[in-house]
């Protein structure tokens, strides 16, 4: 069995905001239901060791957690600090243990992160990830999605080889066109990023889908089982919002396995 674990699941600036004093984040410091760093997955495979989905500026906290010092590669969705910001710490743990990274980003997003921190190829290796890969008995793809008014990111995409069960992790779009939402199609499980429950913004402004959305939207794709991750202080993890059966928030250190 391949075994999910959270190690984060906030948006971009975490919970609890350290400028805000709200009801979720005041309870965050308290008692922590509500206390989430940023997004970041690790998968446990049998066949390919410890991988990691983004290294985001917590994952030193996330690895303590975890109580390990090492994985064994790394899946990049893009190149926003909160996604890559603890590349650096990582980089510097491959330098103290003589070890090599191994990192797996689609070409674009390899660019932009080496345009921030050229210096980081001296100790990891990064592979393009245009094209799908095999790690363990999954075969992963990638593929490129809108992130509002933030440009992009990717989302990937996992079928067992064996079983057949499909899963992916889209922690950051709004406003797939119908061929990005091709992939979601028929999934056993979904994790997937959502910043509101219901957000108030323009939708011109925005950058992620809120709950509402995701509803009607995994509802349309057929998916099994939905997760959501990627949650702001909006979200409060102590209130019941009477989501469908299927779908339910992912909590900080929760684990699942496929």
């Amino acid at each position: 069995m391949t075994k999910l674990i959270f190690r984060g699941t906030g948006d971009s600036m975490g919970v609890p905001r350290v400028y805000c004093d709200c009801e979720v984040c005041e309870e965050a410091r308290r008692t922590g239901v509500n206390r989430r760093l940023r997004s970041s997955l690790q998968i446990e495979d049998p066949d390919a060791g410890t991988i990691w989905i983004d290294c985001g500026p917590d994952w030193g906290s996330q690895m303590e957690a975890a109580a390990i010092r090492t994985v064994d590669s790394m899946l990049i969705t893009h190149a926003h600090f909160d996604h890559i910001g603890g590349l650096v710490e990582w980089a510097d743990a491959c330098r103290w243990r003589k070890e090599r990274g191994s990192a797996y980003a689609p070409s674009e997003v390899i660019r932009d992160v080496l345009a921030r921190f050229p210096w980081l190829s001296g100790h990891i290796d990064f592979q393009s990830f245009d094209q799908p890969i095999v790690i363990g008995k999954w075969k992963v793809s990638s593929w490129r999605v809108n992130h509002g008014k933030n440009g992009y990111a990717y989302a990937f995409r996992f079928e067992h080889i064996r079983s057949g069960y499909k899963w992916a992790y889209c922690s950051d779009s709004i406003g797939l066109t119908e061929q990005q939402q091709e992939p979601l199609y028929g999934l056993d499980l979904l994790v997937f990023g959502t910043s509101f429950y219901k957000e108030p913004y323009a939708y011109e402004t925005r950058s992620v889908y809120d709950v509402t959305e995701a509803v009607e939207l995994t509802r349309t794709w057929g998916v099994k089982r939905t997760l959501l991750t990627h949650m702001s202080h909006d979200i409060d993890l102590q209130r019941d919002y009477e989501l469908p059966p299927e779908i339910s928030f992912a909590r900080t250190g929760m684990t699942i396995e496929i």
